[in-house]
């Protein structure tokens, strides 16, 4: 009885981690979020808000760093349980630096609107902004359902957004080239979308995470062609 009763609230407290880390990452997709709309649309406002709020998801990742730190000690975990707590630490990591990515898109934002701005100067970012946000929010869907084959599919993502990324940077290399003194705007305007590119990589990262604590497999690094994917899902 002894024995079970530890076992349950070792569950409970797993549980509560996991929600811990999902609630951490519904925050840093709604600072993404706001940070876009801030740069898209030249809202000082929102931009600080995303600023300010960097304060609570550093607060958050301290908390579940604590949490995690202290399961492991208490009750040793191994196999599956060990994989998903060590995955989970290396989640919060990632998420703590979306926020990071996410403030300083909104940072760019306060500059451009700064120099005074049309209010559609960013809107190149727009497409490729939206690829992001959709590849965070699948990979933390992936990641609350512990979904192997749509972790697959999102990662599989990132290439495409380092594509766009780069087109995007070639597009506005050339207004350089075209008008020297758009540097300033559009240096502000480079150093976000590498921000939203960041973001994608963090995305994938999390991906990793979910296809490690599922199949054991560490797929960091490798290339997930279709013979990759093929091994993990059967």
């Amino acid at each position: 009885m002894v024995q079970k009763h530890i076992s349950e609230q070792f569950n409970e407290e797993m549980d509560d981690i996991r929600n811990q880390v999902l609630t951490m990452g519904g925050f840093v997709e709604a600072q993404v979020r706001d940070a876009c709309e801030a740069l898209m649309t030249g809202d000082i406002t929102l931009a600080q808000q995303v600023i300010h709020s960097d304060a609570e998801v550093n607060s958050m990742e301290k908390g579940i760093d604590g949490n995690c730190v202290e399961i492991i000690a208490r009750r040793q975990p191994t196999a599956g349980d060990l994989r998903l707590i060590m995955s989970l630490h290396k989640v919060i990591t990632d998420l703590e630096r979306v926020g990071d990515e996410a403030s300083k898109i909104a940072l760019m934002a306060l500059e451009l609107a700064e120099m005074g701005r049309p209010r559609n100067e960013c809107q190149e970012l727009t497409h490729l902004a939206e690829h992001v946000r959709k590849e965070l929010h699948d990979a933390l869907d992936s990641l609350a359902r512990m979904d192997i084959r749509s972790a697959l599919d999102v990662a599989s993502e990132d290439d495409k957004v380092d594509k766009e990324y780069e087109a995007v940077t070639r597009q506005l290399i050339t207004l350089i080239m075209e008008n020297p003194s758009n540097v300033s705007r559009v240096l502000n305007t480079l150093w976000a979308a590498r921000a939203l590119e960041r973001i994608g990589d963090h995305a994938k990262n999390l991906c990793e995470y979910t296809i490690y604590v599922v199949t054991g497999e560490d797929v960091r690094h490798r290339p997930l062609g279709e013979d990759v994917k093929k091994a993990l899902l059967s």
